[in-house]
């Protein structure tokens, strides 16, 4: 049995932990603060990149394993916990987009539903949509995930498992080295050893590995949300324009998102942030003028170079693996990274090719 110690407790430690611990590892989870309270708890959970397009082939392989495995694991989280993660299908309405040719040409290569439809019908399918938009291209099958209850369901199958331990408020400050090898990590509550230690530690991961000597282009990148409460069928479709989108849950709950700020670790939600985002609301659907924001707040998406994220092992420090720096696209990416990672470690057939992640060559 192979024990691995997971640092950081988001979507992607989880999901790692999930993944290693049903193939038989005994695992420890690592987390700061608590279990899916950062950047996993405050990120928009739509199952695709905002603009699939404009992202390069590394992003897109993981983005479309993931996709295509979201409503399984759903269901099994939900089966096994009681917990639904509420992977809801509603589609997506891009608005005036300026690269709409690019993007229909990007959908026939990849052989992904992608069309271009009539504005009109963008209308009728959407009625609360505002006004003066002249263009819209629609995928049908793009799905959001409830990302607060991905973390309940995933937090509630690692409890039940017995080959698995987790802890929060235990900070890890460092690592504990036998030659180059990695053989555990340094707490607050003293030392964990294990054979192998997994870094998914988000906006964080790069002041862990700066210990090493390591530099890790990883840094925190703020961004702001609110959410309105309106009608269940208020919303039928999510949409997006001029870069901010509405996300309808099942319940009647739409999130407008979001900012994109580079301001260090501080996570302080801002009046001039919910002021935009309000008019972008307002601009996008115009009843909401009449909602109240029943909550605003901020995250810290981990931003690496082109949003590719580093997953593999150190090659400089055997036993150290990486499972970070999905930027904006954590969630989307969650399920391909960590399947990826597990059959790295465990010495499986990849499920793609794991050249583009790994993090030889990549730190500097």
């Amino acid at each position: 049995m192979i024990k691995a110690a997971v640092v950081g407790a988001g979507a992607l430690g989880l999901l790692s932990a999930y993944q290693l611990a049903l193939a038989g590892c005994q695992v420890c989870v690592l987390e700061r603060c608590r279990v899916g309270r950062e950047s996993s708890w405050a990120g928009g959970g739509i199952v695709s990149p905002l603009y699939p397009w404009r992202y390069s082939a590394a992003v897109t392989a993981l983005a479309h394993w993931s996709q295509d495995f979201y409503p399984g694991l759903a269901r099994q989280l939900l089966e096994d916990t009681g917990v639904d993660p509420e992977v809801h299908v509603t589609g997506l309405y891009w608005l005036d987009l300026d690269d709409e040719a690019e993007a229909l040409a990007w959908a026939r290569r990849q052989g992904r539903e992608l069309f271009a439809v009539d504005i009109a019908e963008a209308y009728q399918q959407v009625p609360v949509l505002g006004g003066g938009f002249q263009r819209a291209i629609h995928m049908p099958g793009v799905a959001n995930v409830r990302n607060p209850r991905l973390v309940k369901a995933l937090r509630a199958a690692l409890a039940a498992m017995p080959n698995v331990e987790l802890r929060e408020h235990c900070p890890v400050t460092g690592f504990i080295k036998e030659g180059e090898r990695i053989c555990g990590v340094t707490t607050a509550a003293g030392e964990i050893r294990a054979e192998r230690v997994v870094l998914a530690a988000g906006a964080w991961s790069g002041e862990l590995l700066g210990t090493l000597g390591l530099a890790l282009p990883v840094q925190p990148v703020k961004g702001q949300m609110i959410l309105y409460k309106c009608a269940e069928d208020f919303l039928p479709s999510m949409v997006l324009a001029k870069g901010r989108y509405a996300i309808p849950r099942r319940d009647g709950h739409i999130l407008i998102g979001s900012t994109l700020e580079y301001a260090g670790f501080d996570k302080t939600p801002t009046d001039d942030a919910l002021e935009s985002l309000k008019a972008s609301a307002e601009e996008l659907l115009p009843a909401l003028k009449d909602a109240e924001v029943v909550g605003h707040w901020a995250g810290l998406r981990p931003g690496s170079p082109e949003g590719i994220p580093f997953i593999g092992e150190v090659s400089t420090h055997p036993g150290l693996w990486l499972n970070c720096g999905h930027f904006r696209n954590g969630l989307v990416l969650a399920p391909a990274s960590c399947q990826l990672l597990a059959d790295l470690m465990l010495g499986r057939e990849p499920i793609i090719d794991p050249a583009p992640y790994a993090p030889a060559g990549r730190l500097q």
